[in-house]
């Protein structure tokens, strides 16, 4: 038999690879081409590269309808679609982040991309995981349905609590246990410095580095919910994984635009927490009521409507709104 066409989670093997082949090549050519000197990444720039990561995503949807038949391919427009307004929470976050450790925006690209490296291993171990368990034990989902309904009423009820980057624990303990510089060097992620007179040296982790750190374990925090989310949709493995990178790349590279609106989305938490409210009540209501399985094009169309009603609610109450100026913070400051 031949090795590429071997069964992996469900699908051929080869399947896979051409999957993370596309990947690799796209952040190559980010990396490699595009960004291959730093500089600050404006609003036009941003939004430029975020279609051209969308459009490359939704042309893969085309490949999946091919390949996997109509159904699936709106399975994956609808993961597609969560994975991203969940995932735009998450800039918030990236951003509080950046501010923290005060990292200039010409900076900030390369620790955006670098974490997708970060996210593409991380996620395929979470989603692989997650696939093995629903498969052995359906009545996970019921869990993971429940789960996203209790989450999206904290979320309406916590409404706009920020993160706490200081009292990380994760932080406190990186600090504690290596050497790190009083500031930032360039690009780089680690230096060596000398220490003492007797012309000794040593490794330190710059600030840079300890973002890149701080904004990988956020997308595992944020990971916790989407994932569910998105197996309560399907639980293809294929799809969950494919549709969540996808996402994660378009609004990396929409970051820059997004972090100068954020005062702007003021609706956007209630959006996303009514959509995990209606996946997980979605769940619920198929497994344990007895309703017949919701149709997927029906699905895809409410998760749109209330996430396009959420940010446009949020545009126009918020259009004569002005931003305030965000103050870094001295990354090497005391506990």
């Amino acid at each position: 038999m031949d090795l590429l066409s071997l069964d992996c989670l469900g699908k051929p093997l080869w399947s896979w690879v051409l999957f993370l082949c596309l990947i690799v090549a796209l952040l190559v050519f980010d990396l490699g081409v595009l960004h291959r000197k730093s500089h600050e990444i404006g609003v036009r720039e941003s939004l430029l590269l975020s279609a051209f990561y969308v459009s490359v995503g939704l042309l893969f949807s085309l490949w999946i309808w091919q390949f996997m038949g109509e159904r699936a391919a709106l399975l994956y427009l609808t993961g597609f679609v969560v994975e991203k307004s969940l995932a735009m929470d998450n800039i918030f976050v990236i951003a509080m982040i950046f501010a923290y450790f005060g990292v200039p925006r010409a900076y900030q690209h390369r620790v955006l991309v670098c974490g997708i490296l970060g996210v593409i291993i991380l996620r395929g171990i979470m989603i692989g995981v997650g696939a093995a368990v629903v498969e052995h034990f359906e009545w996970v989902l019921l869990i993971f349905a429940a789960f996203l309904i209790l989450t999206g009423i904290k979320m309406l009820r916590d409404g706009d609590a920020e993160y706490d980057v200081a009292h990380n624990p994760v932080l406190r303990f990186m600090r504690r246990r290596f050497n790190v510089t009083d500031g930032l060097h360039g690009e780089r992620f680690v230096v060596r410095q000398p220490v003492g007179t007797s012309g000794a040296s040593k490794l330190f982790v710059t600030p840079l580095f300890l973002a890149l750190v701080m904004v990988e374990l956020a997308d595992v925090i944020f990971a916790v919910d989407s994932i569910p989310a998105i197996f309560a949709i399907t639980t293809d493995p294929y799809i969950v994984y494919t549709s969540n990178i996808f996402a994660i790349l378009g609004l990396r590279a929409l970051y820059f635009a997004l972090s100068a609106m954020m005062h702007r989305f003021i609706h956007l938490k209630t959006a996303v927490s009514l959509v995990l409210v209606f996946i997980g009540a979605k769940v619920i209501g198929a497994e344990l009521l007895g309703i017949e399985k919701m149709p997927a094009v029906i699905s895809l169309g409410v998760t749109a409507t209330l996430l396009i009603g959420g940010i446009a609610l949020s545009l126009w109450q918020t259009r004569h709104t002005v931003a305030a100026p965000s103050v870094a913070v001295n990354p090497i400051q005391t506990e």
